[in-house]
């Protein structure tokens, strides 16, 4: 039985370090998918697919006719697709800003989750594990139109758990409240980035939630700080 993998947002400092991470691990073929990439694959088994805007249904759905659909095999798929806007209060966030956000956190992700479904309907199972936020569960000041996206995808990975019993898809979410990347190190540059997850941390830890779909579907994880 093969195992096939697909990354959505394979280039970004989240995917990256993800990627590195799950390309060396035991998947038959990989497909990462992203607007641009910084460095090729040279490995035969690694697919590297250029798209474009993901809340756009047409290409998403075209993003899915270069997988391969194998009746035997088991498909994964981790998305890092999102976005983040902040700074306002809920009396500030414009129509726009809101629409923005359900556009880049929730549309996005309800395409790849439909296209990911009829893939997997066709083969022997799988799993999908989106990208939430601490916020979604945890409200903040500021973040109102981020965290309720996000709630609403967390509201899509949930209600896909229980629909894909029937079709043994496994759906799930990790939800982060701060990553070490250069981009967050630069924002909060004197926190104390030891307590901060790093993103091959994520890697692993997606593996895991991989080798074990069939028994937590539907879980939401929160990843608030690391140990030192």
């Amino acid at each position: 039985m093969k195992k096939y993998l697909l990354i959505f947002g394979a280039n970004g400092e989240l995917g990256s370090g993800v990627t590195n991470v799950l390309i060396k691990k035991d998947f038959d073929d990989i497909y990462l998918f992203d607007f641009k990439f910084e460095q090729q694959q040279d490995d035969k088994k690694i697919h590297q697919i250029i798209v474009s805007d993901l809340a756009n249904e047409i290409n998403v759905q075209k993003a899915f006719e270069q997988i391969k659909t194998e009746n035997d095999s088991e498909y994964f798929l981790f998305s890092t697709i999102g976005g983040f806007f902040g700074g306002k209060k809920i009396w500030e966030t414009s129509h726009d800003d809101l629409m923005k956000m359900f556009s880049m956190n929730l549309l996005t992700n309800f395409n790849l989750a439909k296209y990911f479904s009829e893939l997997v309907r066709k083969s022997k199972g799988g799993a999908i594990i989106f990208t939430s936020a601490y916020t979604a569960n945890h409200p903040e000041e500021n973040k109102f139109a981020y965290g309720m996206s996000k709630a609403s995808l967390s509201y899509l990975v949930k209600s896909l758990a229980i629909e894909g019993e029937s079709i043994n898809l496994s759906s799930m979410a990790i939800a982060p409240f701060i990553l070490d990347t250069k981009s967050n190190r630069k924002w909060m540059s004197e926190a104390n980035f030891d307590r901060w997850i790093k993103p091959e941390e994520v890697g692993k830890l997606i593996y895991d939630l991989f080798n074990n779909y069939k028994i937590n579907s539907g879980n939401i994880l929160e990843l608030k700080i690391r140990l030192t």
